[in-house]
């Protein structure tokens, strides 16, 4: 036994991470996501066996998410420029009110409820993963990305959905970027691009956030970020995630999104099972 815990509960628990991990990586050069909506779940659970407490485990679980796909996201954008399919002019818009949307939503997470970090991830995946599956490639905002203002605008949402929810902002980037007529390649590219900033942003604002209940967190951990779980899944995800971008550029565009709404609604769907049990 280990501070109550049988040798064969941290066995188990360990597998599981290490099979989301694998999962995680394939979806993250698959979709241009960093598997947050993977993570997240599995992590919650092993932190609800280790007796975490309620009040901070879902931020816990959200910060760590954030640690562990910053690896993932890196592999999977070198992969993904090799193909040439990175809007390069996206990233450069939104970069920066990306990092200050993730800064502003880390501090929320510092105050807020968890049940407020499972319900912003059911509404706001739970949006995208419709309208891919039930969208038309005429649906269109415009079919040309707008001026500074409103794509600055854009990217300090993107930033925040993607730091309350604990993903790279892949989700919430692809949305937007199929609505002005971007093909789903460059979508999935451009979102692997986009998450390293703001995963990079999430981990330290997620770790400041959490300082002031630090004497609450289990060992191993600092701020809202469990470094446990970092090195659990991180290397195994990282590992996995060329693997998934390779195949999204052999998949046919609509296959594609079909594909990733699924994913989005399963997600989703958890979470949403999590808040009325």
């Amino acid at each position: 036994m280990i501070g109550g815990i049988s040798i064969g509960e941290i066995a188990f628990l360990a597998a599981v991470i290490v099979a989301g991990g694998i999962v995680t990586g394939v979806l993250a050069g698959l979709f241009g996501i960093g598997g947050g909506a993977i993570i997240v779940p599995v992590l919650y659970e092993v932190f609800r066996v280790l007796e975490v407490p309620e009040a901070v485990r879902m931020q816990l679980c959200v910060g760590t998410s954030m640690a562990i796909i910053v690896p993932t996201n890196v592999r999977s954008y070198i992969v993904h420029r090799r193909y040439g399919a990175v809007l390069m002019d996206v990233v450069r818009a939104w970069a920066i009110p990306s990092v200050v949307g993730v800064g502003v939503g880390a501090l929320i997470a510092g105050i807020a409820p968890g049940a407020v970090l499972k319900v912003a991830f059911v509404a706001i995946t739970g949006t995208i993963g419709l309208k891919l599956l039930i969208g038309r490639d005429d649906w269109r905002i415009a079919n040309e990305l707008p001026g500074r203002v409103a794509m600055t605008v854009y990217g300090f949402i993107l930033g925040l959905a993607a730091s309350l929810i604990g993903v790279s902002g892949g989700s919430i980037s692809a949305m937007i970027l199929t609505l002005y007529g971007r093909p789903i390649h460059n979508v999935v590219a451009t979102s692997a691009a986009l998450g390293v900033p703001i995963t990079i942003a999430g981990v330290v604002g997620y770790i400041l956030a959490g300082l002031p209940q630090q004497a609450t967190m289990p060992p191993l951990s600092i701020g809202f970020v469990s470094f446990i779980g970092f090195v659990l899944m991180a290397p195994v995800s990282s590992y996995t995630a060329p693997f998934g971008a390779r195949l999204a550029h052999a998949l046919p565009k609509r296959r594609l999104e079909i594909a990733f709404a699924a994913f989005l609604l399963a997600a989703s769907c958890r979470f949403l099972v999590s808040l009325v049990w």
